[in-house]
């Protein structure tokens, strides 16, 4: 992305981030919102932080699965990767923490990153499709009227479900898809053209582990565990509110937030997670103070355990923050 183009995002996703703070907070005195987390139980919050880092834990499952197919990557190695990727997206905008997990898995076993990209890439496909079942199956049993969670299922649908058929696609005809990337790349200049067509059988690698039935039944699977267990994260925050709402009510939140998070370019999706959260508590008749300081308290404890532990292993990987910033000119560096 050029430099002009990455300001415009970065601009324009700490703007909806102040518009959704704003959207969230705007009626909430600051008293009342102290009071809701006053009471808070703390040693729930210390249950729900261990239950988050499983759950990164199979979400580094889920990646060795797809990358078995191009190299066995041990699940230590994925899980300290995955934890680095996290901590990068709720400290930079636009997702850098992607780019850098993709140059790390370059860096330290020879992975093409053509293929890592790959492999990033259908792991948001399938995570947006679990989203979307996560929220069609709590709406079965939660009776809630929210014009949000309509707006991001509507918005959400198309775009994930056709990213995973058209993966699906790539990956069970290797031969259209070199069709395809010989087809654009001809109109380029021979050493660029050559170039393109490596990379394009990079991508084609990085896709195998969908042809292989093994490979994406655990991936998928994995996929659905991992987010239960965050799920139960939320779940975990819900009793240190005193609040009954039962795990479907965590499914739903965790699958309107994520589906959100599409529309928001700033780090961690400030703003846009805490409206959204606090929307559907609203909806399903918790009071706003209540609502928001859940919003706050659940961020924060996936956010800052996270973002900590990330940047430990950041630093035994000899890297910085500066790094974070600077993952996509690492990444082209080794292209």
């Amino acid at each position: 992305m050029k430099k002009g183009s990455k300001r415009l995002a970065t601009t324009s996703g700490i703007i909806i981030s102040v518009v959704f703070l704003y959207l969230a907070f705007r009626d909430l005195k600051a008293e009342q919102f102290w009071s809701s987390i006053h009471t808070v139980k703390v040693q729930l919050l210390l249950l729900a932080v261990p239950t988050y880092f499983i759950a990164l834990t199979v979400i580094a499952l889920r990646w060795q699965y797809l990358l078995r197919a191009v190299r066995l990557i041990p699940l230590r190695s994925l899980a300290e990767l995955v934890t680095i990727c996290y901590m990068g997206n709720g400290v930079y905008p636009l997702r850098a923490g992607e780019a850098l997990r993709i140059y790390l898995l370059r860096r330290n076993h020879n992975v093409p990153l053509a293929s890592a990209t790959a492999t990033v890439m259908v792991e948001r496909a399938f995570d947006g499709v679990v989203m979307l079942s996560f929220i069609m199956f709590s709406l079965l049993f939660i009776d809630i009227q929210s014009a949000e969670v309509g707006t991001i299922v509507s918005i959400a649908t198309p775009l994930f479900v056709g990213a995973v058929m058209v993966f699906f696609l790539l990956a069970a005809k290797p031969a259209l898809m070199r069709k395809l990337i010989s087809g654009a790349s001809r109109f380029l200049p021979s050493r660029l053209e050559t170039l393109v067509n490596h990379l394009g059988e990079d991508m084609i690698v990085g896709l195998a582990g969908l042809r292989t039935p093994t490979l994406l039944l655990g991936a998928v699977i994995s996929s659905y565990v991992t987010w239960a267990i965050e799920a139960a994260v939320y779940w975990i925050v819900m009793f240190a509110f005193g609040l009954d709402l039962g795990f479907t009510v965590a499914l739903l939140i965790i699958g309107a937030v994520n589906l959100a998070g599409v529309v928001s370019a700033a780090p961690g999706q400030v703003g846009v997670y805490e409206f959204v959260v606090s929307t559907i508590l609203i909806a399903l008749g918790t009071s706003a103070p209540i609502a928001a300081g859940y919003a706050v308290v659940v961020h924060l404890v996936i956010w800052i355990p996270t973002t900590l532990f990330g940047f430990l292993l950041l630093l035994r990987q000899g890297m910085d923050f500066a790094d974070i910033r600077r993952a996509r000119e690492l990444e082209q560096a080794l292209s």
